[in-house]
């Protein structure tokens, strides 16, 4: 695995994308992620950036997408419990259930080869379309390594 363009890419895409108002995501976190590895290696965070979760809340949302429980389960990411609306063949999209924003809270959940990208956004559907874009970039970047 080329680490340092994964490094670089990450990094030049979330200071353009992650942060405070005007920026299309407020945290994301990309983590080591193969389905048909051994149960028994965990997997690791590589990035984040605005959002720190613990090992525990890593497996269990790991689990949730292994188990494949999309539409039976809610998840949870760090204090906000999380409902899928929307499956797709590679990614997911949620809705925050306990939302402290009046205009809601989402997440968008994108497979590649080799990570899982979790994209939070503050905000509803012109939100949520400036949210995909953003994810498609890195992940587009990551695809072209086949990452």
């Amino acid at each position: 695995m080329d680490w340092a363009f994964v490094q670089k890419s990450w990094e030049k895409w979330a200071s353009s994308n992650i942060g405070s108002s005007g920026l299309p995501l407020k945290a994301a976190m990309l983590i080591n992620y193969d389905p048909f590895r051994l149960s028994r290696l965990l997997s690791t965070i590589a990035e984040q950036e605005g959002i720190k979760i613990s090992p525990i809340e890593l497996s269990q949302f790991v689990n949730f997408i292994k188990c494949n429980k999309l539409q039976k389960e809610t998840f949870m990411i760090g204090n906000n419990q999380y409902m899928v609306t929307s499956i797709h063949e590679n990614w997911f999209c949620a809705r925050c259930l306990n939302a402290s924003k009046s205009a809601g809270e989402g997440a968008i959940v994108m497979l590649t080869s080799v990570f899982l990208l979790v994209a939070l956004y503050d905000g509803s559907i012109g939100l949520a379309s400036r949210a995909m874009a953003s994810v498609d970039q890195l992940v587009w970047q990551l695809n072209r390594k086949n990452l």
